[in-house]
């Protein structure tokens, strides 16, 4: 076979993870940029554990859970609708819209902090942050900016131009951090505002020379004010509830156990996410851009059921791995004293698998408009999370908190997934039979790892059990890739 055939037999394989070519190219580029990003702040990750402490780690996810709240309703949810309209014109308008809330939000969150810092931050559990809160109202500006700009993206497929700026964020973020250690837990925040910055500026370039954007009236923003105003009603609530049970976690254990405690749980949380930034924000782009003509044309369960099931596929092994071995993998890669940040992971690996499937998904009710149900499943994850770490705060064991906010997390996460397969016109079913496919299969690969975990055995055997596993993972993703389970 000539060397052009095998090349474009493989790159029919790998195509074919996908519903389309078109599909999987924009998935492969933003990848691409993404897994280069994730790349640097995985090197990093080891070295930054032993420059910065559990407590300089606690108040940077008290720092990012304050904003990530208020970041979530910069701009009202209007930037979802920017891929919606079939008319440029009214996109604009859209974004345009979404951009003027964003520099109101800001302003608000400047009004909070001059009035409110010190408060905030003693509340937060940590008193020292109120000087460096001044960076919130940046924050909120830049990322806003830069979150609008990243949907007109998608709208117009420009997913180069998205995988060039995660790399860079990612770069510029990796700099600031190694660069700024003996500043301590400050550098992590200005690390943040900094890869914010980058962008908003690398992104905005190309809005602003767009013919759209020199024929915006106020009728027009009124228009898409009104058209998508079920976007701020639904949307922006879900998005709350969404990012305050994904952020409150850090700031109860600050508040209710100690600082350290939510630097471990940040690092977890932090190691765990980088899958999903790597895959799952990249398939999720994408979605959104088919899923819109997909919808148009009455595929949409077809493409919803068949994503769901290769995230499935895709998801399980690692999420295995983490239950089994989680721990001596933190201890080993990140230091002795971060072992326990491996114990929280091997639970919240649960909702990772829950969050990497449904994520993508979930942007299925923008699309068909039935942001009420967003709104209700939000506020059941949200009151659920909420009530399974009062329960481990009660009996006063953090650990009991993590395991029991993941297990209902998850629970809450496979009822998501069944609502929006129904929703899209698909079976509900076939999200348990890919659960119980997929999970058997990655057990396979997995079992190594859970034999020497039973039986024990010296760091030989261990490693043994590594390189099995790796090459058992790399047969899986083999026959994934080929379509083939």
């Amino acid at each position: 076979m000539s060397k052009k055939r095998v090349l474009k037999s493989l790159k029919d394989r790998l195509s074919g993870i996908f519903q389309n070519n078109s599909f999987a190219h924009g998935v492969g580029v933003l990848v691409s940029g993404t897994a280069a990003s994730q790349l640097l702040m995985a090197l990093a990750a080891p070295i930054l554990t032993r420059l910065y402490t559990p407590e300089d780690f606690g108040m940077f996810a008290v720092y990012t859970g304050l904003f990530t709240i208020l970041d979530i309703v910069s701009s009202l949810r209007y930037e979802l609708a920017i891929p919606l309209p079939k008319d440029d014109q009214d996109a604009a308008h859209v974004a345009v819209l979404g951009l003027l809330i964003v520099v109101v939000s800001t302003g608000v969150t400047l009004l909070l902090v001059l009035f409110f810092s010190k408060r905030i931050a003693v509340l937060a559990g940590v008193p020292k942050l109120a000087g460096y809160l001044w960076l919130l109202p940046c924050g909120v500006l830049l990322q806003g900016f830069s979150t609008v700009f990243n949907y007109w993206a998608i709208r117009t497929k420009q997913f180069s131009i998205i995988s060039g700026t995660q790399f860079r964020r990612g770069l510029g973020t990796v700099a600031i951090q190694l660069s700024g250690y003996k500043a301590g837990g400050i550098s992590l925040l200005f690390a943040a505002v900094g890869s914010q910055c980058i962008g908003s500026f690398s992104l905005g370039k190309m809005i602003w020379f767009r013919p759209e954007f020199r024929q915006i009236t106020w009728d027009g923003l009124k228009r898409a004010a009104h058209r998508y105003k079920q976007f701020p009603m639904y949307s922006t609530l879900a998005s709350f509830f969404n990012s305050s049970g994904s952020q409150l976690p850090p700031l109860i254990f600050a508040v209710l156990f100690s600082s350290s405690a939510a630097g471990l749980y940040a690092l977890a949380n932090r190691v765990l996410a980088m899958p999903m930034a790597l895959v799952g924000n990249a398939v999720g782009n994408v979605f959104f851009s088919n899923a819109v003509d997909a919808h148009r044309k009455g595929t949409l369960g077809i493409l919803v059921t068949h994503l769901h099931d290769r995230l499935a596929h895709i998801a399980m092994p690692p999420v295995l791995v983490l239950v089994v071995v989680g721990p001596d993998i933190f201890a080993l890669i990140f230091g002795e004293k971060w072992r326990m940040a491996g114990e929280f992971a091997r639970w919240l690996a649960l909702p990772l698998y829950g969050s990497f499937v449904t994520s993508p998904l979930s942007q299925v009710f923008s699309i068909i408009e039935k942001q009420g149900v967003v709104l209700f499943l939000q506020v059941l994850l949200f009151v659920t999370r909420i009530i399974m770490i009062l329960v481990g705060v009660y009996y006063h064991s953090l650990l009991l908190a993590i395991a029991l906010f993941s297990v209902g997390s998850l629970i809450c996460y496979l009822l998501y997934v069944v609502i929006v397969v129904r929703f899209s016109g698909g079976n509900g079913i076939i999200v348990f039979s890919s659960l119980a496919k997929s999970f058997l299969l990655s057990i396979i690969c997995v079992a190594p790892l859970i034999m020497y975990e039973i039986i024990g055995g010296a760091v030989f055997s261990i490693f043994i059990s590594f390189v099995s596993v790796f090459f058992l993972l790399l047969i899986r993703y083999f026959f994934i890739i080929k379509n083939q389970y």
